[in-house]
């Protein structure tokens, strides 16, 4: 047990800081509250169809349906990149990462590009962190601030559309960076083949869940009718493919965070730092606290929302917590990819959204008056 806590060291921390504030805040019954188990429910309903789709083959056969044509190492991660991008905007961050970083990884080993592995894993977070903020269903701290703050639609994308054009932009800027070397995609079709049966069975559970993120049906029959789904088809090994350390690492920064608003001294320390700016101090909270987090804070000490919705979106660049979206990605490239440099990672990681970062928050702070 203690070489599994040093090898999930993020999901440590959680714990820690977790029973530190338990020192200040007794375990109660409001500790119930803390913890979104729609969220959780959601990764682990989503991990498991993932899982399913990798076992059929699905990747590998999209990757040559939909990549097959691209020429060039830039071009594919360009497209990669864009696709955490946009599609982040209805099926929430999380599950564009969950869905398309195993993705990229198959998709850029099949062309020997490994080479550009991290630098394309971590703009795709990037991307999917910057796109979701432009709808109210994007990340579950836009659906959060959107529904507490009785914003309408127009004033919500009127906010959120500057911020993302220019992210979009500075996105695009990056992808020069990757090189323009000539590339094929070496995958097999005349072995790809489908088995119609778990095919449908995965589709159907990938709708259910989507269904959960557009809050169509409850999480609770949608955890129900993917497990069920996945025993039916007798493909039980895949519960032990479920990264079980994140859906902790979750629970232990809520229980933390949930704690944080009840300690009397940090209210106060809260409400004054407030006044300094919400965008730059939502941006900062969301550094050590993740933005989800801190959107459920900080909402109880201001009533300026707008600004908080902007803070809290940018704040998702920077460390590896201030989005746990971005934890996703980490640990999919870590537990995927074999040959893994956590240390390069992190270190391009850490520049690229640090870069993001400062600008993006230079111009949030000179454009939202």
């Amino acid at each position: 047990m203690l070489n599994y806590f040093k090898k999930e060291k993020v999901m440590s921390i959680s714990f820690i800081l977790a029973i530190f504030s338990m020192f200040f805040v007794a375990p109660d019954a409001k500790y119930i509250d803390y913890i979104d188990l729609r969220v959780i429910a959601l990764l682990f309903g989503l991990m498991l169809v993932v899982k399913g789709f990798q076992e059929i083959g699905l990747f590998d056969i999209l990757i040559h349906k939909v990549f097959g044509h691209v020429k060039t190492g830039r071009a594919l991660s360009q497209l990669l990149i864009m696709m955490c991008f946009f599609l982040s905007m209805l099926i929430t961050n999380d599950v564009a990462l969950i869905t398309f970083v195993p993705f990229a990884i198959m998709s850029l080993k099949l062309c020997g590009q490994e080479k550009l592995m991290i630098f394309v894993i971590v703009l795709q977070t990037i991307a999917a962190n910057l796109g979701s903020m432009f709808t109210p269903i994007g990340n579950p701290q836009n659906l959060y601030l959107f529904t507490a703050s009785g914003m309408n639609l127009g004033r919500f994308f009127t906010t959120m559309a500057p911020i993302t054009v220019l992210s979009f932009v500075l996105l695009m800027l990056s992808t020069l960076l990757i090189p323009n070397d000539k590339i094929t995609l070496n995958v097999n079709t005349s072995e790809n083949k489908l088995p119609a049966d778990r095919t449908a069975v995965y589709c159907i559970l990938f709708v259910v869940n989507l269904l959960v993120v557009f809050r169509v049906i409850s999480w609770i029959p949608a955890v129900i009718i993917t497990a069920v789904g996945v025993i039916i088809i007798r493909k039980t090994e895949l519960f032990k493919q479920v990264d079980y350390a994140l859906l902790l690492t979750f629970v232990g920064f809520f229980v933390f965070v949930g704690n944080l608003g009840r300690i009397p001294v940090i209210s106060s320390t809260i409400e004054n730092l407030l006044q300094a700016g919400v965008i730059p101090i939502s941006a900062l909270f969301s550094q050590f606290l993740s933005n989800v987090p801190a959107a459920l804070l900080l909402s109880g000490f201001t009533d300026n929302f707008r600004h908080l919705l902007v803070g809290v979106n940018i704040g998702g660049l920077g460390t590896l917590i201030a989005s746990m979206a971005s934890l996703i990605s980490y640990k999919v490239y870590a537990t995927q990819y074999e040959k893994s440099n956590k240390g390069k990672y992190f270190l391009v990681f850490t520049v690229c959204n640090v870069i993001g970062l400062v600008i993006l928050l230079a111009f949030s702070m000179l454009f939202y008056k």
